[in-house]
């Protein structure tokens, strides 16, 4: 059975501001799973400035949407300036890294078909 955040709980069926599901940490990188299925997850992440995360490759399709600040996002090597409201996709197979150029928050949602 997928397991489902006490914060995903508590949104479902309602309205919410998804900025204030996950709080900033300084130094850190904070995660909370809105939805975990076979067929894919959506997954809220604060990463504070100056954090990351090292290159790597997914076997499925990727979206990212950021929510709050600015990030770089390496694809393949091509480096993309994203900022708050605008959104990417990390294709399949490619490899990525994102890196905060100022604190930021992100929905990463994964679909696995």
């Amino acid at each position: 059975m997928p397991k489902t955040d006490e914060a995903a709980a508590k949104i479902a069926g309602q309205a919410a501001n998804l900025a204030g599901l996950v709080d900033y940490q300084e130094g850190s990188v904070v995660s909370r799973t809105l939805i975990d299925k076979k067929s894919g997850t959506v997954t809220l992440f604060a990463f504070d400035a100056g954090q990351g995360l090292s290159e790597h490759t997914a076997p499925y399709d990727a979206l990212v949407f950021l929510v709050d600040g600015q990030a770089d996002i390496t694809i393949a090597g091509k480096t993309n300036r994203v900022n708050r409201g605008e959104v990417i996709i990390m294709p399949a197979n490619q490899p990525h890294a994102l890196a905060a150029v100022s604190k930021f928050k992100m929905v990463l949602v994964m679909i696995r078909a």
